[in-house]
């Protein structure tokens, strides 16, 4: 049985798109999944759970989850809250249902069940104790409160997914549709897994990272907002620590710290992402060869530029320019 557990602020399109795959996955099977793709919604207290919309959302069973048993086979799914901000993470694990849901969750885990979890709900997890010592992924934002938070969870930041077995994770909430393709998978095999993807026309995304390189490195620290603004105006050139501290007026070792602890960077890390940043724009605004736009972003060697562009994004320059080409067609038909 797949349960699905939204706790109050849940992100609706997340609880339904997980439901919806399920669905369509043992619509595509049907007497050959055995029963596997079984799904219900539950809440802690067997009452309908009000969304991050506000809205109420209708649950399967009126009994409380703490009362359901698990057992191997099962699946514990929990859909992201809506908790896009530190402060709402922390509202959201100091609520007393959280720690409900935290006490059943490890039951669940002693029982050999699976557990998952995506985007904010990762959160809820890492409190449970069961990510410690173990890989996993969350919102790519969030990352360095998660970090924080839970210092002894391998993060891997720009993976949609991390499966390690009893325990599965998922980045920002639309990844909760890798996370149940990767549950499908599990279930009924790979070929149900992309006969899925197929009918609900989702897109193969293993990373999180070209999604996290063009957005949020905006932040409120007026040193890290000076270093940004220095850095875009000098992509061309080479830039020091002692120069980027400068601009931010501040010291070197402060400059580092501020940059770890708000957005979980390296001093080089952060001027690589502004610059792979500026050069996506370029890649699906303009025409340049790749190589000018390399140089144009502070790459004096094309190659070392593509291969920094790819770890950065997951992708090539060839295919974000080739992404981009492919929306203009068809927002022009």
């Amino acid at each position: 049985m797949i349960t699905h557990l939204p706790l109050n602020g849940v992100l609706e399109g997340a609880l339904g798109l997980g439901l919806d795959i399920i669905d369509t996955a043992a619509g595509i099977a049907g007497d050959s999944a055995g029963g596997r793709l079984r799904q219900r919604v539950a809440s802690l207290d067997g009452r309908p759970v009000r969304s991050g919309s506000g809205r109420l959302i209708a649950v399967d069973t009126e009994i409380p989850l703490g009362a359901a048993t698990f057992g191997p086979g099962d699946i514990l799914v929990l859909p992201g809250p809506s908790a896009s901000s530190e402060t709402r993470v922390n509202e959201l694990l100091a609520d007393p249902l959280t720690a409900q849901a935290v006490g059943i969750i490890r039951r669940a885990a002693e029982s050999g069940a699976t557990i998952a979890a995506s985007c904010s709900a990762t959160f809820v997890l890492g409190a449970s104790g069961l990510l410690s010592g173990r890989a996993a992924t969350t919102t790519w934002w969030l990352a360095p409160l998660f970090a924080r938070r839970f210092p002894d969870v391998t993060l891997h930041t720009d993976r949609m997914v991390v499966d390690t077995g009893e325990i599965l994770t998922a980045g920002a909430a639309f990844a909760h549709a890798d996370l149940l393709l990767t549950l499908v998978a599990r279930l009924g095999g790979g070929t149900l897994s992309e006969q899925v993807a197929r009918y609900l026309v989702l897109d193969a995304r293993m990373s999180q990272s070209r999604y996290m390189v063009l957005e949020h490195l905006r932040t409120t620290d007026p040193a890290l907002h000076a270093v940004q603004q220095y850095v875009q105006a000098n992509l061309h050139r080479q830039l020091s620590l002692a120069e980027l501290a400068a601009a931010a007026a501040v010291s070197p070792r402060t400059l580092t710290r501020r940059l770890h602890d708000r957005l979980g960077l390296s001093p080089t890390q952060y001027v690589h992402r502004l610059r792979v940043g500026r050069a996506a724009t370029l890649l699906s605004t303009t025409r340049q060869p790749v190589d000018a736009i390399a140089g144009a972003v502070g790459y004096a060697d094309p190659a070392a530029f593509r291969r920094i562009y790819r770890r950065h994004t997951g992708e090539t320059p060839t295919a974000t320019r080739g992404r981009a080409i492919g929306s203009a067609s068809a927002a022009s038909e």
